[in-house]
């Protein structure tokens, strides 16, 4: 499968590449923190981590309207946004081939803030089950106050690109007869005990979608 553009295209390790929307969608899915970057119209680079949902063809990100680089996105700036997926930490018989497994998405596109009430609220939505799948409909309702003091920006998935690393450390030839470890060592994101709000009223349960949190 073929890049969707040149800009998306992966050079270094092209091997490692995949264009399939299948696979770009489930890694983003799967992130909880993306990062967007920008060149602002004074010329600087800015890069912020924020936090998104994706819904079909399209990536939504929250974020405060104060924000310097959300601010610059409009009117229609180009941005760039990267989630990555740390799986491993790869341990080789050299320094030089000690490595990362990864599963990473680049997304470039013309950004849109979203202004139409209905697609705003939906996308708020969206960013917090994304992080806690189900607790929209556990909060009380957002108030205008709080969506007017939220910006919401939307991009599309027409340019993007996932690069992966799987498998162990690639040494040279010669080293593998060294009496070295090598491997991987396996990394994920697992959550915690709870720490419930020590203001919680009497007899509030945890809600079953806290309880059993989990990624992947």
């Amino acid at each position: 499968m073929d890049a969707p553009s040149r800009r998306v295209e992966v050079k270094r390790a092209a091997e490692r590449a995949n264009y399939d929307r299948a696979v770009i969608d489930a890694i983003l899915d799967e992130a909880l923190i993306c990062h967007v970057g920008i060149i602002t119209a004074e010329g600087h680079p800015v890069v912020i981590p924020t936090i998104h949902a994706r819904d079909g063809d399209t990536v939504y990100m929250h974020g405060s309207p104060a924000s310097r680089l959300l601010r610059t996105m409009n009117p229609g700036a180009e941005i760039c946004l990267t989630v990555t997926l740390l799986d491993g930490i790869v341990v080789a018989r050299s320094a030089f081939h000690h490595s990362m497994n990864y599963r990473s998405v680049v997304v470039i596109g013309t950004a849109r803030i979203v202004d139409d009430p209905a697609e705003k609220l939906a996308a708020l939505e969206l960013v917090t089950d994304h992080v806690v799948p189900g607790r929209w409909a556990q909060c009380r309702p957002v108030t205008e106050k709080e969506i007017k003091g939220t910006l919401v920006t939307a991009l599309s998935l027409d340019e993007a690109s996932a690069k992966i690393r799987t498998g162990g450390p690639i040494d040279d030839e010669e080293d593998y007869e060294l009496p070295i470890w090598a491997g991987v060592i396996p990394l994920e994101l697992t959550p915690g005990a709870r720490v419930p709000d020590d203001r919680i009223l009497d007899g509030v349960d945890m809600p079953p979608n806290v309880a059993t949190y989990s990624r992947g």
